[in-house]
């Protein structure tokens, strides 16, 4: 009786465990069965105009220590070390046995390698070494190296992005991890239970960056910049390539430039940078163009306008000279253009005015950062009403005492270009959901500055600097002309400035439109070199990035309306 009762109570007691508490007991030990791992959100891309990537992510793993269980860990190096790349010794001393800081536990994880290749990953893995282990990452690729880099920038192991376009859209490229819990048996049992507790939190992937940039136009830009500059030494470039009617860049391109997968290989993190809106400088007679087109505007001059130029105008007491003298010869418009008379450019801003300058200034985008997309941009600087010396009424026209960047002015010579009306250059043309869904980025910011009618005329008499060649002299940018087509342009000679000292040597430009009669694309080339050499180089490197884009797109040569005959001295 005794034993029947013992197995009698026994019994009742599992039926009740069994079917009443099971529940309680089964959530009680839930915690201790369940397992957790990560599931990667891939990186968005980063595209060019037609679709090509830039930068996007792929699958890859990383290859991780635990050194509680590494058991030589010398020997494991040896074995590691040519599949990953990595020293011997320093993979040896990740596996080191340390304690997590401030406490007694020991470390049992260590990254050894990230981004490790699939196939790589699979050899690892056939060593079957104690302690060593490889899991799902993702590695950055950019797959034209150098290409557009100083725009695109880099990102860290952990695909955060560091520099440019990568930094700055970080929120959006970025995926969302997700997550997935599941219940797991035990010792030789260690793998997920059939039925049991599962969770999953899907992953989301990041968004991509559809930019303006023509890869094929992006690339020989580089290559006709870089290749100019081997003429210099220790020298910094910028070269911008803007469609005229959309103020979409078609091409931004910097020198030096860098290897994006391996950022780390740099004489300087400034090498890194994106020179057209970083770069600081006083524009010098790019900027007549700002001061002859707010004249046309107010009708200070007409394209008729002539009257004597002397060689010297002094201002506060300080001579500004010319380097093709009139000696007092009357003088066009386009000849004043064409063979960059500071003088007679001082006596045109002298009836137009400072207030009247510095207003059109800021109609044509100086003195403020253009909002291209590109992190860091400088804003330049607009030497204010109230600072200006006796001097400034003779630098400040001639385009002294003014800071700008390369883009600014090519946005300002692309509001000539477009008929007078300013647009804001841009390099996001739409931005594409994780499920490829496109959205535009917002309308460019326009604003009229010149009339159509003063915007054409200003754009013919731009057309005397790459055109004049003749008994009274030669003009200064005939450099930069382009077989088959019309040109309207302009050379700068300018200074450079770093934390506001200058540099030495000189900044060489060009900015030009064509074709002229119908603008279709304005390139501006910027050049700096400690001895002065980038006058040499602006203009061919024009000559041959305007050349190659108009042929790029096929745009019709202006064989049947070529450019006007100018008279430099009218009689």
């Amino acid at each position: 009786m005794l034993a029947l009762t013992l197995f009698a109570a026994i019994g009742v007691r599992l039926v009740f465990l069994q079917t009443v508490t099971t529940p309680a007991y089964a959530d009680g030990g839930l915690p201790s069965r369940l397992a957790t791992v990560e599931l990667p959100a891939p990186r968005g891309a980063i595209y060019d105009r037609t679709g090509a990537p830039l930068a996007h992510s792929v699958e890859a793993r990383y290859v991780y220590a635990d050194p509680t269980l590494v058991k030589d860990r010398f020997a494991a190096a040896k074995l590691l070390s040519p599949l990953l790349g990595v020293p011997v010794s320093e993979l040896a001393d990740r596996m080191k046995p340390h304690t997590l800081p401030g406490t007694s536990t020991p470390l049992q994880f260590a990254y050894l390698a990230r981004g490790v290749e699939i196939d790589k990953a699979k050899q690892i893995m056939a060593l079957d070494l104690a302690g060593i282990g490889v899991h799902r990452d993702e590695r950055r690729e950019v797959p034209g190296g150098d290409l557009a880099a100083n725009l695109i920038g880099f990102v860290s192991q952990d695909m955060v992005g560091l520099e440019g376009l990568e930094a700055k859209y970080d929120d959006l490229l970025e995926g969302q991890p997700g997550k997935k819990t599941y219940e797991v048996g035990q010792g030789d049992l260690a793998a997920p239970i059939p039925g049991g507790y599962s969770l999953t939190t899907p992953a989301k992937p990041g968004g991509s960056l559809e930019l303006t940039i023509d890869r094929d136009l992006q690339f020989m830009t580089q290559r006709i910049l870089s290749n100019q500059m081997a003429q210099t030494r220790g020298s910094v470039g910028a070269a911008v390539i803007i469609d005229v009617p959309t103020g979409e860049v078609l091409a931004q391109a910097s020198y030096p430039g860098y290897n994006a997968a391996d950022p780390g290989k740099v004489n300087s993190p400034s090498d890194r940078e994106d020179a057209a809106t970083s770069f600081i400088v006083d524009p010098g007679s790019i900027h007549k163009a700002i001061t002859y087109g707010a004249a046309l505007q107010e009708g200070v001059i007409t394209p008729d306008t002539t009257f004597p130029v002397p060689n010297t105008i002094v201002k506060g007491g300080v001579p500004f000279r010319d380097t093709h003298p009139a000696n007092g010869r009357k003088m066009s418009i386009p000849g004043m253009l064409a063979f960059s008379s500071n003088v007679g450019t001082i006596e045109i801003a002298d009836k137009l005015g400072r207030d009247r300058l510095i207003d059109y200034q800021k109609r044509f985008g100086l003195g403020q950062a253009t909002g291209e997309g590109m992190p860091g941009e400088a804003p330049g600087r607009l030497l204010p009403a109230d600072q200006w010396s006796g001097s400034s009424y003779g630098s400040v026209p001639i385009g002294h005492s003014v800071d700008a960047t390369p883009l600014q002015m090519a946005a300002a010579y692309n509001a000539i270009a477009n008929n007078g009306t300013y647009v804001q250059p841009h390099l996001i043309k739409s931005v594409i959901d994780a499920n490829g869904k496109k959205k535009a980025s917002p309308p460019p910011v326009t604003r009229s500055v010149l009339s159509p009618q003063n915007a054409a005329a200003l754009r013919t008499m731009l057309e005397a600097v790459t055109t004049v060649d003749g008994p009274d002299g030669r003009a200064t940018g005939l450099a930069a002309a382009v077989p088959g087509y019309r040109v309207a342009g302009k050379t700068g000679t300018g200074l450079r400035y770093d934390n506001g000292e200058q540099q030495p040597g000189e900044v060489g430009s060009f900015i030009g439109m064509a074709p002229a009669e119908h603008p279709r694309y304005v390139v501006a080339v910027f050049v700096w070199s400690p001895g002065g050499e980038g006058g040499a180089v602006a203009a061919p490197a024009f000559r041959e990035m305007m050349g190659f884009t108009l042929r790029h797109y096929r745009v019709p040569p202006s064989a049947t309306d070529r450019s006007p005959k100018f008279e430099v001295f009218p009689h």
